[in-house]
């Protein structure tokens, strides 16, 4: 399961914030200096009128200079019960940020002089031009029934290489209503969540187009089959495209991907570049053209739990050559510096993510961003690297880094988190009963007092394979605004600790992930922080698994929430988007009865549960269908234990819709208030 939309955060009193933040921070006695601007001194607890004002900053692209970054902010639209995305552009130097339209995915032509980003239409998101940056006027120019999935140009400007998925299309708005036609369904993985619903016949593959905005050419880069085909990279010199296939003959029955390289001309015949069993991914080509380096994943057995490790290939095709794997971490978006002689890539550490280069001959990895910042993406060009990152005090915004030390470009929350008592994380450590040393992060309550003990959360992230990280949260800034303290745990199964510690419940769910997550709540109670007649246990994705298995295993727990989840993995089997990763996991049901049993106890052990629980899902999740909280939901109501559920109709895994935002997070609180309050 992905990481669910609200992951754990926390909070601590200002004075603990600014000696972990003193690089960042200037006290004067009447304001507080965040990255350059000034904040009134915290008067006031975070409110759900403040969170609805946040805006969402991602999708940065550095101009080929490194002179300028496009990028968007979404940002909810109350009146209209919907969110909205627009294109912005800041100068790297510093300057105001400039709103130049609406859209997503923003990219920049290589001679810089060309921004793209795409646009819906009732065919789809389609590529639109604005051929003068400096002029902001933009074109459509292409119409494309299904639409692009994603883009990137070629080195001279000429072309593009779109991924595109054909559908056949449907009537148009106003077209004569038709009657649908059957879907036919043949393939192995047949279902997709956020929207795209069942893959029946009239969806094909996603494959790699070449597109050229000037003549309208738009032709398939390679021939023949229905293989799927992603991540494409233009070589240097523009002739060859590198990019993610699996071309086997059973390639349905494998789910992974390998690296390939095919001459840019519509019809190639690709060459198939790395035969590792599990995934490789992410492509990019040295500076020369004569390397490539990408992502490989896990065996594929650990499917859930793989952590990506960087790798080296000839491009004309030879001996793989992994790098930096000593470090033992996930690395993500790998890129060669401008010299070719080392890798730049994110790296997620425990309770962090932070930009490094790793010599490509060897050696160890260098840091080059502050442990203030957990990145999220990360751009270098023209000597200039821009980083997209959040810390525990701000939600994502855009910052140079100068020799290392960031420089805010954009503020867009600024105003938004004026005055207001945000608060930063706490780290916490614990020993589980079987020894090992676990991470988390505690969120102390606004207006916090030393010696006192607090209603405390739970709260557990998604995934399993991911982990909390020191950054700014809405569901924590709510929780902690309300009164609680918040408890995030990173248990076995999540990132950031190494292979050992991400496969530590391989095919044995509810059982180290439960034992440590409740280490970290006795570690508080014996803290004196979390009063033990007053916890609560919630989260989202696996975070709800995992609430279940909790309070089938222990009583103490006065509320739950379960968020996504399911108390069963025998009612997904075949029902969710992980068939072939769960069976090389557990085993097909018919042979591995008892682990998937074992893996299913909170339904099959649901007259254990005496625990409150309010179950959350969207109802069209085809990430974590909702029959999983539907049959929970039944138990407890059999059971007489008080329950309740709440369905978000037209939701997928994440709830988006603004005005169900707000429900769901008044229901958390209000759940909570009602069975912690005393």
């Amino acid at each position: 399961m992905p990481d669910r939309p609200m992951a754990a955060a926390g909070r601590k009193p200002l004075r603990s914030f600014l000696r972990r933040y003193a690089a960042f921070l200037l006290i004067s006695s009447t304001a507080v200096m965040v990255d350059g601007h000034a904040f009134a001194a915290p008067s006031r607890a975070v409110g759900i009128a403040d969170l609805e004002k946040l805006q969402t900053v991602s999708g940065m692209r550095l101009s080929p200079d490194g002179s300028q970054a496009v990028y968007t902010v979404t940002e909810k639209d109350a009146g209209g019960d919907e969110t909205r995305t627009s294109i912005w552009k800041v100068a790297v130097k510093g300057g105001a940020p400039v709103r130049i339209g609406t859209g997503h995915m923003p990219g920049w032509s290589h001679d810089g002089r060309r921004i793209s980003f795409l646009r819906a239409n009732a065919r789809g998101p389609q590529l639109w031009l604005i051929d003068d940056a400096a002029s902001g006027t933009e074109r459509r120019v292409t119409d494309i029934p299904g639409g692009i999935d994603s883009y990137v140009w070629s080195p001279d400007g000429a072309r593009l290489a779109l991924v595109h998925t054909e559908r056949t299309e449907e009537p148009r708005d106003g077209a004569a209503t038709a009657v649908p036609s059957p879907w036919v369904i043949d393939r192995v993985i047949f279902k997709a969540d956020a929207g795209s619903g069942y893959l029946h016949s009239g969806i094909k593959s996603p494959r790699i187009y070449l597109f050229e905005p000037e003549t309208g050419a738009f032709a398939p880069l390679t021939a023949g089959g229905d293989f799927e085909e992603s991540d494409p990279a233009w070589s240097p010199d523009g002739t060859r495209i590198a990019f993610v296939s699996n071309r086997e003959r059973d390639w349905q029955h494998s789910d992974y991907g390998d690296i390939h390289v095919a001459e840019a001309r519509a019809g190639s015949t690709p060459r198939r570049l790395t035969d590792f069993p599990g995934a490789d991914y992410g492509p990019a080509w040295s500076p020369d053209g004569r390397r490539i380096v990408f992502l490989q994943g896990s065996d594929p057995k650990y499917w859930m739990y793989n952590q990506t490790g960087l790798a080296i290939v000839p491009a004309d095709g030879g001996v793989v050559r992994p790098i930096g794997r000593a470090l033992d971490r996930d690395m993500n978006r790998a890129r060669f510096s401008a010299d070719g002689r080392e890798v730049h890539v994110l790296v997620d550490d425990d309770r962090e993510r932070y930009l490094a280069r790793i010599p490509v001959a060897g050696g160890k990895a260098i840091r080059m961003s502050p442990s203030s910042l957990v990145l999220h993406d990360y751009q270098v060009a023209g000597g200039k690297t821009v980083v997209l990152a959040a810390s525990s005090m701000h939600p994502a915004e855009i910052f140079a880094l100068d020799s290392g030390k960031p420089r805010a470009l954009t503020r867009h929350n600024a105003v938004v988190l004026d005055g207001i008592a945000v608060a930063g994380w706490e780290d916490v450590s614990f020993t589980a009963g079987d020894g090992t040393r676990v991470s988390g992060l505690l969120a102390k309550p606004v207006g916090y007092v030393a010696g006192r003990s607090y209603p405390t959360i739970l709260w557990l992230h998604g995934g399993p394979y991911g982990q909390d990280t020191r950054e700014f949260d809405p569901v924590t800034q709510w929780l902690a605004a309300n009164g609680y303290a918040v408890l995030a745990v990173n248990y076995r199964g999540s990132s950031g600790r190494g292979v050992e510690f991400g496969r530590g419940i391989f095919a044995d769910w509810g059982n180290r992930d439960v034992s440590d997550s409740l280490a970290g709540i006795d570690h508080l109670v014996r803290q004196g922080i979390a009063d033990p007649d007053r916890l609560g246990v919630g989260g989202w994705s696996y975070g709800g698994f995992l609430t279940d298995f909790i309070i089938a295993s222990d009583t103490r727990f006065k509320a739950a929430i379960s968020g996504a989840g399911s108390g069963t993995k025998t009612s997904l089997y075949g029902t969710d988007l992980y068939a072939h990763g769960n069976e090389l996991e557990f085993g097909t049901l018919w042979s591995d009865r008892d682990t998937w049993l074992r893996v299913s106890r909170p339904l099959f052990q649901a007259d254990r549960i005496v625990t409150p629980t309010l179950f959350l899902h969207g109802e069209k999740d085809f990430n974590v269908p909702v029959s999983g909280s539907e049959q929970m939901y039944r138990a407890l109501k059999t059971l007489r234990v008080p329950t309740q559920m709440v369905i978000y109709p037209d939701e997928h895994h994440s709830i988006h819709r603004p005005s169900f935002v707000r429900d769901m997070m008044q229901r958390i609180v209000k759940w909570y208030d009602q069975y912690l309050s005393k």
